[in-house]
Parts: structure tokens; C-alpha cells; sequence
């Protein structure tokens, strides 16, 4: 049985985003709050996401623009401090996502304590970043050195921000995936940050992946909800959570709660 389903079993989970502000040193940093105005504003989320009762919640450093494919050390090292200093007050299961760093990634999800992380850990890319070749073995690898082989790798097919450069079908490259690198989930996106995966796509890699989980990654809203989870193995949400919809904003307690409700509906279905 993989970590995913030890972890969420057949409960097709909703993952809430906990987008932290921008870190230091990168450019939408807010040096005047500093640190601990990061740390209050995701107090704020992750307070709002659990009072609606998600799943789960992972924290990202979505805000870091221009992304990197290698992070800064500080950056990671920043997103432990947060994290630290919420700790006591996490009561879901929790993962990370350093973008786009497999490697800081596993390294903050082992330091925190963290039960899965997503990342890009597979496939050739070109991207807004530059050419993008993951590497799923030496990441997974890591893991285990560092003594937690039960920590979830969610691996994202369809990178955003990106094309790929293996033509083959989406769901031909998701199922080689899956054989060649052996994630514990699959996850489908859209174009970029907020948009949706397609149905399709969803469908398309469900259907040679019945065994594993699949989840949309990407631009799931309380309109889509039902139709997506009727597919897919759970979702990710960041943007639909937030004020007015809006991936920058803060989270809006009353979408989040009216979100999870629609959610809990299809599912009991």
C-alpha cells in the first residue's frame, strides 16, 4: 500500500494550500513585516482551512517569483522557522512543496515532520525557469537516507509553467511514471497556477492508473468540485479558498467552509 492511501485511504482528500507570503531574498519580499508577518498570515490560513475542516493542508512558497529550479538555502530554511512556529497548532496532516526543488522539498518534509510533499519529479521540460530534467531517483533516494521512507511523494505529471518535451500522451507518461519511479500519487494541473486540468486529462490518466491515486493539482472550484472528484482520487486547492478567488489572497473562512460542504456532499454520494 503506498504512503498516500496508508495516509488518506479511500477518502479522496481535499489538500488545502497554505501559500506562505515571499520569503527573503526574493523580490516580493516584504521586508518591513519580515519574517513573523509571514508566520501571522499563514497563522491566519491555516486557523480558516481547519475551522472548515479540510483534509489536509500543505504550505508553499507559491509568492517566490520569479520561481527557481534550485532554491535558495534561506528559502528553505525560512519555510522551517514558519512552519516551527506553527507546529503545535497543525491538527491535519500536513505536506510541503518548495517550488520547484525536489531535493529542498524532501529535506524541509523530513526537518518538519511533514507527511507528504508534491513536486515535479519526473519527465523533461522546457519552462519559464529553463530546461527542467527532475530527477525522481536521486530525490526518493534522499528520502530514505534521511530516515523517512513514509513521507508521500505526490508527483505532478503536467508541470506548470512548462512544456514538455517527451511527446508522449499525458496519460502514456503518467502510467511510465508510475512504473519507472514509483510515486505514491499522481497529480494532473493545469496550464499554470489556479487553471484547471483538463477533464479529460483526468480521465484519461485515471483510466490506465485504476490502482493509483490521481489527483487534479490545479484550479478546482466549488463549481468543478463534484464533476472533478467524481474522476479523480482527491484534489488540491489554493486559489478557489481564497478572497474573491484569487491565488495572492488571503484564505476567505466562509468559500473554504462552503467549499469543504459541497466536497463532503460528493463524496458521501
Amino acid at each position: 500500500m503506498s504512503n498516500f492511501k496508508k495516509l488518506f485511504g479511500d477518502t479522496k482528500p481535499v489538500i488545502a494550500m497554505v501559500h506562505l507570503n515571499a520569503l527573503p531574498g526574493s523580490p516580493l519580499y516584504d521586508q518591513e513585516g519580515g519574517v513573523e508577518a509571514i508566520v501571522e498570515a499563514a497563522r491566519k490560513d491555516l486557523k480558516a482551512l481547519q475551522d472548515a475542516d479540510v483534509d489536509a493542508v500543505m504550505f508553499g512558497n507559491e509568492n517566490d517569483r520569479p520561481y527557481e529550479l534550485k532554491v535558495d538555502t534561506a528559502s528553505t530554511a525560512t519555510m522551517a522557522y514558519v512552519i516551527g512556529c506553527l507546529r503545535s497548532e497543525i491538527e491535519k496532516p500536513f505536506g510541503v512543496n518548495v517550488l520547484w526543488d525536489p531535493m529542498s522539498s524532501v529535506a524541509l518534509a523530513a526537518a518538519v515532520g511533514a507527511s507528504f510533499l508534491r513536486e515535479i519529479l519526473t519527465g523533461t521540460y522546457a519552462s519559464d525557469m529553463g530546461p527542467w530534467t527532475p530527477n525522481a531517483g536521486e530525490a526518493m533516494r534522499y528520502r530514505n537516507r534521511l530516515g523517512r521512507p513514509d513521507i508521500a511523494m505526490l508527483n505532478n505529471v503536467s508541470a506548470e509553467f512548462a512544456y514538455s518535451l517527451d511527446r508522449r500522451e499525458l496519460s502514456e507518461r503518467a502510467r511510465s511514471a508510475v512504473f519507472s519511479s514509483i510515486p505514491d500519487a499522481v497529480l494532473v494541473s493545469g496550464a499554470i497556477t489556479g487553471e484547471a486540468a483538463n477533464i479529460s486529462d483526468l480521465e484519461a490518466v485515471k483510466r490506465v492508473l485504476p490502482t493509483t491515486p490521481v489527483l487534479a493539482n490545479t484550479g478546482v472550484k466549488h463549481e468543478t468540485v463534484a464533476d472533478v472528484l467524481k474522476v479523480a482520487d482527491g484534489c488540491i486547492v489554493g486559489s478557489s479558498f481564497k478572497v474573491d478567488g484569487h491565488t495572492w489572497n488571503p484564505v476567505d473562512p466562509a468559500r473554504a467552509a462552503e467549499f469543504m460542504q459541497i466536497a463532503k456532499r460528493v463524496r458521501k454520494a
